[in-house]
């Protein structure tokens, strides 16, 4: 798989699966801009990672935000050959305890910033005659998780936007694919973790639900990210590959 000098995208890409994602593309010599709210982490990222990332301050559900990032990068590289639609938030509650509020705030980082990304983005990789895009849902987006219904219902949107796009542009040479993480070991998780009565009960809990008995690490997600990514799988799109240790299988 070759990645040098490939222009990337990666949104929330400041911590856990977003930054081991720009890490790898780095690392096989592409250009990667982090895209990311947390200015403080983004640049950190950027500054610890390699000399061809760049930070850019993005808010992913603002469509000024997204369209002014789109700009930037266009003009400084003249192109865009993979978005990876990653960022996201997680919150608690069913369809009674969901307040209107947490529920428009995350459909709008969660969907509505991966619709915004693929809006702007696209007529760029139109214009190259090629792009990939990779967005991130959840094994949430497959299967309904109790005490998370937006956060449910955001990730199943995204499973059916990428669909959606893979039968829009791939005729146009824009492939389109999506990873359903299940639960990986992030600076998230461990903040969960670490507020429940038994952390150390929590985690064994987590890992006995899955065939494989553990959770995902942010570098396993990454390496799917690629994969789809890369011209050796140049025959997906509108794909749908979970990586979650064998729980939606059951």
């Amino acid at each position: 798989m070759s990645y040098k000098g490939k222009v990337v995208i990666v949104t929330g890409a400041a911590s856990g699966i977003g930054r081991e994602t720009a890490k790898a593309f780095l690392e096989q010599g592409s250009q990667v801009v982090i895209a990311d709210n947390d200015e403080t982490k983004g640049k950190k990222a950027a500054a610890e990672l390699n000399c061809n990332s760049l930070y850019i301050h993005l808010d992913v559900a603002d469509a000024e935000s997204v369209k002014k990032m789109v700009a930037e990068v266009k003009k400084k590289f003249g192109r865009i050959d993979i978005l990876v639609n990653n960022a996201g938030i997680f919150s608690r509650g069913n369809v009674i305890t969901t307040s209107e509020e947490d529920w428009d705030k995350l459909l709008s980082i969660n969907l509505k910033s991966m619709y915004l990304c693929s809006k702007f983005v696209i007529p760029v990789m139109l214009d190259n005659g090629s792009g990939v895009i990779v967005n991130v849902s959840s094994e949430a987006g497959l299967v309904g998780f109790p005490d998370q219904t937006a956060y449910n219902v955001s990730k199943a949107g995204v499973i059916s936007l990428t669909k959606s796009l893979a039968v829009d542009f791939s005729p146009r040479g824009i492939r389109v694919n999506v990873v359903c993480p299940g639960t990986t070991r992030t600076a998230l998780f461990e903040n969960n973790r670490c507020k429940s009565d038994d952390p150390e009960q929590f985690l064994r809990e987590k890992e006995a639900l899955r065939p494989l008995k553990r959770l995902g690490n942010p570098e396993e997600i990454a390496a799917a990210i690629m994969m789809l990514s890369s011209d050796e799988l140049a025959y997906a799109t509108g794909s749908i590959f979970c990586i979650d240790g064998g729980y939606t299988a059951q």
